[in-house]
């Protein structure tokens, strides 16, 4: 982990750096222009189901190999962090897993980013307000520099840097949907930062392109009833429990 941190920085350094800051959005704030964009230097490697990571010019070796040493180990973490929601949703051990291969096998993927050092971080976001689209995101960042930020009960919540390279988990739009809103996808954003240049590793462990992503049945409540049936069921189960009644109500509608 402290290998892929490095190289990616000393990537940064030699290939992106210089072009950023000459960039057209760059020189919009020294004339004291807000831009609407999003203050980064980025790039994205596919691993699976196909890896472009062949094809992104000036990568070395040493960062290609270390990439793909380090990317299995996080496609494990998140399968048995899937198999742990599965256990806390009441759902079979691979229900997310499966969900998400389609047959084929999960899209994994890693952006890699850089949040530059900001002049005026007050006209310009890092990255602007926004949930993940895919599944389950595992984030290896910044040990020195903050910026990252969740909207938790109507306000902003500053995220520290990760210490010992500690990998912060978030949940995306798919694991909600599938969830049936049991898990949140929730909005976040990276601010700008004056005084020095965040580093960002986002690996998603996403559905497969054709995969079918719906509420898992059991998680649905009864639906189709006609009042008078549930009340004539519920004469016999009041007291009960509700869950147990709400599922045999699935089973009869």
């Amino acid at each position: 982990m402290e290998k892929v941190k490095q190289l990616i920085n000393k990537y940064y350094e030699e290939n992106l750096k210089e072009s950023f800051y000459k960039s057209e959005m760059a020189k919009s704030l020294e004339q004291d222009i807000t831009s609407e964009k999003d203050w980064e230097s980025s790039f994205f490697i596919w691993h699976r189901p196909t890896s472009n990571i062949e094809d992104i010019p000036n990568l070395s070796d040493d960062l290609r190999i270390t990439m793909n040493e380090y990317i299995p180990q996080l496609i494990k973490m998140a399968e048995k962090l899937s198999e742990l929601m599965c256990e806390n949703l009441g759902l079979k051990k691979g229900y997310i897993k499966d969900a998400f291969c389609a047959g084929k096998g999960p899209s994994v993927g890693t952006k890699v980013a850089k949040y530059p050092q900001c002049p005026q971080p007050e006209l310009v976001r890092g990255l602007r307000e926004h949930t993940d689209a895919g599944g389950i995101i595992l984030l290896l960042q910044d040990d020195q520099v903050p910026g990252l930020e969740f909207f938790k009960d109507g306000e902003w919540v500053a995220i520290p840097p990760s210490k010992n390279n500690r990998i912060f988990v978030n949940i995306g739009d798919q694991v909600e949907v599938l969830s049936n809103g049991r898990y949140k996808s929730v909005l976040h954003r990276v601010m700008a930062d004056k005084n020095g240049s965040r580093l960002s590793i986002a690996t998603f462990y996403n559905p497969a392109g054709d995969a079918i992503i719906s509420p898992a049945p059991r998680l649905l409540y009864p639906n189709h009833v006609r009042f008078q049936d549930y009340l004539k069921f519920y004469a016999t189960t009041k007291f009960s429990d509700k869950g147990r009644r709400f599922e045999s109500m699935k089973q009869i509608a």
